[in-house]
Order: structure tokens, then sequence, then C-alpha cells
């Protein structure tokens, strides 16, 4: 069954798009009804869905978190903020022959993979070394008096 290009996917698409920021289902939804108030979380859900299935936009499933969007399609790799929670894009290649490299992979067959890598945002990074700064000196103060 064919998929129709409704006005809603299409809005949702645009949405996507716009945002630039990998953002959630919530997200969008709060975008999208911020400007049109009749569309409902179901429809934008289901436009989501529809729309990563077609390779409109790239589904990111994170593990312990909301799942997130991209505009980008092509091949490449993310990391979640353990500080902030955002996810970014990772500046490395991708690697198109890293599933055959799975040891009994003979009797599986691997379409595809996704990784998402764990760390620190620049700004978060930041944030935390000013923090850890901050305790240091404050440790070193409260002992010397």
């Amino acid at each position: 069954m064919k998929n129709r290009n409704t006005l809603q996917r299409r809005l949702v698409l645009e949405t996507v798009r716009r945002m630039h920021n990998h953002p959630t289902a919530d997200e969008i939804f709060r975008e999208i009804s911020a400007e049109n108030s009749l569309i409902s979380k179901a429809t934008v859900y289901r436009n989501l869905k529809i729309l990563s299935e077609q390779g409109e936009i790239l589904h990111i499933p994170i593990p312990d978190g909301a799942d997130c969007f991209d505009f980008n399609t092509t091949p490449h790799y993310h990391l979640e903020c353990r500080g902030c929670g955002r996810v970014f894009d990772v500046n490395m290649p991708y690697q198109t022959d890293l599933c055959s490299k799975i040891e009994g992979g003979e009797a599986i067959l691997v379409e595809s993979h996704h990784i998402v890598f764990t760390g620190l945002s620049p700004a978060c990074r930041k944030a935390e070394e000013q923090r850890s700064q901050v305790t240091t000196q404050y440790k070193e103060e409260t002992e010397m008096a």
C-alpha cells in the first residue's frame, strides 16, 4: 500500500528539516503545535515513522532516552551528550564494511548499523571543567581554614 503525501506529513518533514538539532518526536510536536493546533501528537508520531521508513528522515534510536530524528539521511554516527542529553553528529567516516567483521556473521544477515557514542559536548565539557575547578578551589580553601 502506497502512503499518500499528506499536508501533515509535509509539515512534519519541513519541521525536522528546519530544526537541524536532532529533535525528539515531542520536540517536533511542540514546534508544529505552536503554529498549528489542529495536528495531534499521534499524527506527528505516525508521520515520523512513515518518513523514516521512506528514507526522508533518519530515525536515531537512543538507548535509555527519547529517540531522535535527523534531516541528514546520509549514513553517519552520533554522540549523545551525558550532560545536556542532546544528540550531535560525529565527524568520523562511516564504516560500510563494519557489518562484515562480525564473528559468526555468515549465519546472520546484517543490513545496517546504528552507533551512538556517549560523551560530552564542548559546552558541557567546559561547564564540567569549570565546576571541577570551583570544587577543587573550595576544598583547598576549606582545608587551609
